[in-house]
Parts: structure tokens; C-alpha cells; sequence
């Protein structure tokens, strides 16, 4: 783990002296405030990579401290440290701009799963604007990969160690998770990058042509072929040859693609003549090739050539983290081609945007901002300019159901183990790290709500 710049603020002194030697012993540099007003000063005049920020403070709480950091300086992260079962603070730190949070008494060993992600971040967030100022340097304005999501920091850090090489890469997700952007940014970081990237959707090429598409044909290869075409293989000598929807070849078209990957060579249709060309390929698939392979739909030997990198590319409902900054890059992108002067969105329909799982992915996130834009009547997007509904409130759940305040918030506890068990498939370790619990505290919430597991 990379070491890290921390500041406990904390007005406890026992607590704060115990998190500052233990976090010194693991190599931290830490400073310490008892409140929240010497915080901030301490912000101004120093480089903090972490604040371990208590909620409950005399003077300044811990939000209010939060929001005045996140001033000063945005790129600072934040912990909020609070009382057990507080978890309507928890949110509200959250959505303030925090990090994370923990509960109180400390857990340190849960405390440090937290710093371990949060230097990985950090290491990737400053690799990664080395490869988007390596794109500007090319003169590429914009990689369009917009992301915050540790799951797509990962992937762009990737496209980097790999650009330089000619090994095949496979990019899984579904349909509208921005799998050709991603071969794009590969090629625009690669040597490649002085040519054009290659662009072929083997799916929206009817089965009899795409073989002459990518391989070119010679003059009365097929009736209709009345002269020589240079295929997409052809062109793409010395570039990126990025193949969509790779599971829709017909058994033939496989043969020559995994005859080019292992000689770098192939035959026009109709032809004798045997041609080289230097292509790197990069392929795409929303379909699971392994069930194909299986199925006898795939060749294995192809599939193992194809894959000897592969990206996969979480579906939206699993970075969520990604649709705030992908909602201010639409907006201002349809108010701009739609001469509108849109400029925001209701505290309503952000929220309601947050909360929609997009079965279509980015995709579908992109047409409901459009949408959105062009039929709003003022500067604010509301609720009344989305294509769908919000789920109820927990203010609207307790008057249907009369629920007290601690009944209410043990929903929203339910409802937020319900979605992390599911998001991890029942890992619980994995569920523990999303809510920020311990896997001791997991279980008991398990048992408690009647979870099976």
C-alpha cells in the first residue's frame, strides 16, 4: 500500500491518539485536529491525501467541516466516522462528498481495507491523467471514456499498460457498456495511433458478405463482384482492426481470422495470393463465448487466441459512481447541439437518475439526458422530463405503512444489505467492503433481517 497524508480530526483525545499511532506504526505521515475550526486551517496550509473525520464535534460538525474541505480542495478524500447506527448521517456524508465512513468504536483492521482502496485509487486516478495528458499530447481532445468509478479507472489503466503491444484484446460487457470506446482509447494510446482505427459490427453484415468485408474479394469471386475490393484486414495494415459482436461469425469466417492471428496472413475471396498484413485486433462480444464454445457455436482454439487479454466492463447499475459525472457530460452536450439553456437538473430527478438500474447502459443513461433536454421548458430538468418513476420514499413508505422512525430506518438498512448481497452474489466479504461494515457486523445483520446464506 502506498503510503498516505492523513489527518484525524477527532475531539476525542484517546481516540485520536490511538488512531494516530496506529496508522504512524502502518507508514502513514499524520497530523491531528481536536475540532474542526483548527481542521480546516490545518487544510489550507498543508497536502492531505485522507481526512479521518469525526461527525459529532463541538462547533463544526463533521459535515459541515466536509463541505468546507471539499472547498478548499476537491480532490481530498474523506472518511466520516460515526456513531453506530447512524446511517442517515452516513448517507448524507455520502452524498456530501465522503468517501466512506465507519462506524465508531474503530475497527482497524476494517479501517484498513478502507486505506488500501483508497491509495490503489489514488495511484490509479494519477496514472490515468498521465494517459489522458498523453492523449492530448497526440492531439486526441477527448478519450470520452468519462468515469469515476474505481471498476473503469482499473480498465483505463489497463488500456495503458497494453496499448503499446500487439496481443488480441477481448472486451466483455453488455450492450451500451462503451466497449468500442474502450478499443478506441487502446488504439489512441498505442503506436498505432498516427492511423485510423478500424471499425467492423460483425453482426450488422449480412453472414454471405462479411467474409468479402473483412478479407476483400477478387474481380468474379461471388455473382455482383465486379472488380477487386480491398478488404478491412487490408486496410487496417498497421493499425487496429476492432471487431464488434465477434461471437456472429459463421464457422468459415472463423478459420481465416484464426488462420491471420496465428500466420498474420490470409487470401482475398476468390484469390490465390497470400497476404501479409501487420493488424492488431481488438474484439468485442455482449454474449457469453464460453457457452458458445461449449455450444460448438465458437471455435475454442479462436476463442483462446482472441483472449489473450481480457477487459470486462461492468453494466452501469454496477458503477454508479459513474453516472453523476456522465450526466453532467450529456447535459451539457444536448444543451449545446439543441441551443438550449439547460443547465441542471431538480434535487428530484437527480436523484430518481441515481436510483435507476439502465438495463441499456450508458447507451440508454444518454438517450433519457437527450430526451430530457429537449423537451424540458426551463433550465432545470424535473421529475416530468424522465421516462420513468421513482421508487417510494421512505417518507412515503411510512405513511403507507405507519412505520416509526426506527422502523423506517431498519427498511433502508434491509434495503441496502439486500442490494449489496446481490450486487456481490452473495459474497459476503465482498458485501461487507461495499456497506462498509465488518463481515462480523454482516452476519449479525443477516440473521437479524432473516436473510438466507
Amino acid at each position: 500500500m502506498n503510503k498516505l497524508n492523513i489527518l484525524i480530526v477527532e475531539d476525542e483525545k484517546s481516540q485520536r491518539e490511538m488512531l494516530c499511532g496506529f496508522l504512524s506504526k502502518e507508514g502513514h505521515a499524520v497530523k491531528e485536529a481536536e475540532n474542526g475550526e483548527n481542521a480546516l486551517i490545518i487544510v489550507k496550509e498543508g497536502h492531505f491525501d485522507l481526512l479521518l473525520l469525526d461527525y459529532k464535534m463541538p462547533g463544526m460538525n463533521g459535515l459541515e467541516v466536509l463541505e468546507e474541505v471539499k472547498r478548499i480542495n476537491p480532490d481530498i478524500d474523506v472518511i466520516m466516522m460515526t456513531a453506530f447506527g447512524t446511517i442517515e448521517t452516513a448517507v448524507k456524508a455520502m452524498k456530501t462528498g465522503a468517501v466512506d465512513y465507519i462506524t465508531k468504536p474503530v475497527e482497524l483492521d476494517e479501517l484498513l481495507l478502507h486505506l488500501n482502496r483508497i491509495s490503489e485509487r489514488r495511484v490509479l486516478i494519477r496514472e490515468n491523467e498521465i494517459l489522458r495528458q498523453e492523449l492530448r499530447d497526440k492531439g486526441v481532445t477527448a478519450d470520452r471514456i468519462i468515469s469515476k468509478s474505481p471498476e473503469m479507472e482499473n480498465l483505463v489503466n489497463m488500456a495503458g499498460r497494453i496499448a503499446s503491444s500487439r496481443a488480441t484484446v477481448l472486451i466483455q460487457g453488455e450492450s451500451g457498456t462503451g466497449k468500442e470506446l474502450l478499443a478506441r482509447l487502446i488504439h489512441n494510446l498505442s503506436p498505432r495511433s498516427e492511423r485510423l482505427i478500424i471499425a467492423v459490427n460483425c453482426g450488422a453484415i449480412p453472414e454471405t458478405l462479411l467474409e468479402a468485408e473483412l478479407f476483400g474479394h477478387e474481380k468474379g469471386a461471388f455473382t455482383g463482384a465486379a472488380g477487386r475490393r480491398i478488404g478491412r484486414f487490408e486496410e487496417a495494415d498497421g493499425s487496429t482492426l476492432f471487431l464488434d459482436e465477434i461471437g456472429e461469425l459463421s464457422p468459415p469466417v472463423q478459420v481465416k481470422l484464426l488462420r491471420f492471428l496465428q500466420e498474420r496472413e490470409f487470401q482475398r475471396l476468390g484469390g490465390n495470393q497470400t497476404i501479409r498484413a501487420d493488424v492488431r485486433v481488438i474484439s468485442a462480444t455482449n454474449s457469453d463465448l464460453e457457452s458458445k464454445v461449449r455450444e460448438g457455436a465458437f471455435r475454442e482454439d479462436l476463442y483462446y487466441r482472441l483472449n489473450v487479454v481480457v477487459m470486462s466492463i461492468p453494466p452501469l447499475r454496477e458503477r454508479k459512481a459513474d453516472i453523476p459525472p456522465l450526466v453532467d457530460y450529456f447535459l451539457k452536450r444536448y444543451a449545446r447541439e439543441n441551443g438550449k439553456d439547460v443547465d441542471g437538473l431538480s434535487h428530484e430527478a437527480r436523484d430518481l437518475i441515481l436510483k435507476y438500474d439502465y438495463p441499456g447502459n450508458v447507451r440508454e443513461l444518454e438517450n433519457i439526458i437527450e430526451r430530457a433536454v429537449v423537451i424540458c421548458r426551463g433550465r432545470i430538468i424535473t421529475v416530468e422530463d424522465l421516462p420513468f418513476r421513482a421508487r417510494p420514499t421512505l417518507a412515503e413508505m411510512r405513511r403507507q405503512g405507519g412505520h416509526t422512525m426506527k422502523e423506517s430506518i431498519e427498511t433502508l438498512e434491509h434495503r441496502l444489505i439486500e442490494e449489496a448481497m446481490e450486487e456481490a452474489q452473495g459474497n459476503q466479504t465482498r458485501a461487507a467492503e461495499r456497506l462498509g461494515i465488518s463481515e462480523r457486523m454482516l452476519r449479525y445483520k443477516l440473521k437479524k433481517y432473516g436473510f438466507k446464506h
